[in-house]
């Protein structure tokens, strides 16, 4: 077996459903899926069984335990020389393994990691969504953008690894928000070789709202601190950004109550991003959106941040999460 689907899901069988219906047309089939049930209330076992007969796929559903660990049960219970990790939310086209393959033919790789895109049918928000989280402007391109400001990191909802080096390194560790940066920096650490495959890319859904979206970013912020307080080298200029910016947000938004002038560079940046995703989307609402959107990721991943960096740096409290029991949500 060459490749192993891993793919861990909570309350998501409609999501489930969509990846699966993905991996029945792949050019690509020298794979198994697995398919793991973190504790949830609305399992999705009756959608596996739908593809019992399509592909080679197995269901298991085990106590919650978070994505991380989810994600080893189903490496340990996997054949496949490769293991690939996928969130549930996620839809892969047709060349997709193909192009896993063609690279790995091209230089091999330990392990590896593709960026992800909006598909048409996703809503407004949905790409505006993808657009705050995929931009240079935004992200600085470090989520497998052609322009970035750091090396590029796979995360979980779309990475690949050997089964033999995911083993070595013990898998996914307890963290329950940025153990995929945590899993990637161990890679690295541990001398294999990890590369983007730029063309092994899927549909990513992300969240469904802006009220959720915060919630995640909010999130990453709070896992960058504790990433650093496991890894202080791993912290770089680009994390820092978000909470300069939602300082200067902060500050300008001071300012304008004496001097109006002062919001002229947020009205630039909102501009700057609306122009660029609405000729990316081909929609002024998703431009718009996308303003929103953008200022949401930047000052939801600023707060979580500086929040993270005063209760661990300062006060000297121990690793800590916010909105856990929405992880999934």
């Amino acid at each position: 077996m060459r490749y192993s689907f891993i793919i861990p899901v909570y309350n998501r069988p409609d999501e489930v459903n969509e990846l699966l219906e993905s991996l029945t047309r792949q050019t690509n089939r020298d794979f198994e899926v697995i398919v793991v049930e973190d504790g949830s209330s609305i399992p999705c076992k009756e959608v596996v069984d739908q593809y019992a007969t399509s592909m080679d796929i197995h269901y298991y559903n085990k106590p919650n335990s978070g994505p991380g660990q989810t994600r080893n049960y189903g490496a340990e219970r996997s054949r496949g020389e490769y293991l690939i990790i996928l969130d549930s939310d996620c839809i892969l086209p047709a060349g997709y393994l193909s192009a896993v393959e063609a690279e790995l033919q091209r230089e091999k790789a330990d392990a590896f990691g593709g960026p992800d895109r909006a598909h048409e049918s996703f809503t407004d928000v949905q790409k505006a969504i993808n657009y705050a989280m995929t931009s240079f402007f935004t992200t600085g391109g470090i989520r497998g953008g052609k322009k970035k400001m750091d090396k590029f990191y796979p995360r979980s909802f779309n990475m690949g690894v050997r089964s033999e080096v995911y083993k070595a390194l013990g898998g996914f560790s307890k963290m329950r928000f940025g153990e995929d940066i945590d899993f990637s920096i161990r890679i690295f650490k541990g001398g294999y070789a990890c590369r983007l495959f730029p063309e092994a890319w899927v549909w990513h859904k992300r969240r469904t709202d802006l009220k959720k979206f915060f919630k995640q970013v909010h999130n990453s912020g709070i896992a960058r601190i504790n990433l650093y307080k496991k890894y202080p080298e791993s912290l770089k200029l680009v994390h820092l950004l978000p909470a300069v910016f939602t300082l200067g947000v902060a500050f300008l938004l001071l300012c304008s109550l004496i001097c109006a002038w002062s919001l002229t560079l947020l009205l630039l940046f909102a501009l700057i991003i609306c122009i660029d995703s609405t000729l990316q989307n081909k929609s002024l609402k998703i431009g718009l959106l996308s303003i929103v959107a953008s200022f949401i990721q930047l000052t939801g991943y600023g707060t979580g941040f500086l929040w993270a960096w005063w209760k661990r740096c300062v006060l000297g409290k121990s690793e800590f999460a916010a909105f856990e029991k929405n992880f999934y949500k």
